[in-house]
């Protein structure tokens, strides 16, 4: 099984310039990307960071400059207008890795999932730190070429490479997962 993770597609994020002129062509990959997993039975779950005022879910760089950030309920922590959110699983995060203090191994575990697709922001930030904590958990990861996005391209770059290296990670475009989707839809009824 397949589940397809669209990690923190939130009004924040996009408030930096170089993230916030991409947020479109992110918006419509993103909700293409989940609507051909929905179209296959693969199932898809919107994560999203949101801390407490009181400071209780700050980061230690949030502490060290006493300034926090995407408070739950605000306008930052609200989903970017026009991502498919209805009727979808949502997951709340306060770190990087969507797996950490989350539910996330379990959700998987009960969806039988195998191979997790990761869409969002940002891809040297909150996506690379999910997946190598994926495949600490043995979930193959393939990243939605469309659908991800960094405000620093040069490190993402990077950790892609090392990821993709170390770890076996792909960078499939939407077209390749469709056809990944495809196959396992096949092999699913095969096996019943």
């Amino acid at each position: 099984m397949i589940a397809v993770l669209v990690i923190d597609m939130q009004n924040a994020y996009f408030e930096d310039p170089a993230l916030g002129r991409h947020r479109d062509e992110l918006v419509r990959a993103c909700n293409a990307l989940m609507s051909a997993a929905r179209r296959r039975n693969a199932r898809v779950l919107l994560v999203k960071t949101e801390h407490e005022r009181d400071k209780s879910t700050w980061t230690l760089n949030m502490l060290d400059d006493n300034q926090g950030f995407i408070f739950r309920g605000s306008e930052q922590a609200a989903f970017v207008p026009g991502l498919i959110t209805s009727d979808l699983p949502q997951l709340v995060k306060t770190r990087d890795s969507a797996f950490l203090g989350t539910d996330l191994l379990w959700r998987l575990r009960n969806w039988e999932a195998s191979t997790i697709v990761l869409a969002g922001v940002s891809t040297h930030n909150c996506v690379a730190q999910t997946a190598a904590d994926a495949f600490g958990h043995n979930f193959r990861v393939v990243y939605a070429a469309e659908a991800i996005a960094s405000e620093d391209q040069a490190s993402a770059d990077a950790l892609l490479s090392i990821l993709s290296r170390e770890y076996r990670q792909e960078k499939l475009s939407l077209a390749q997962i469709e056809d990944l989707l495809d196959r396992r839809l096949k092999q699913s009824e095969v096996a019943m």
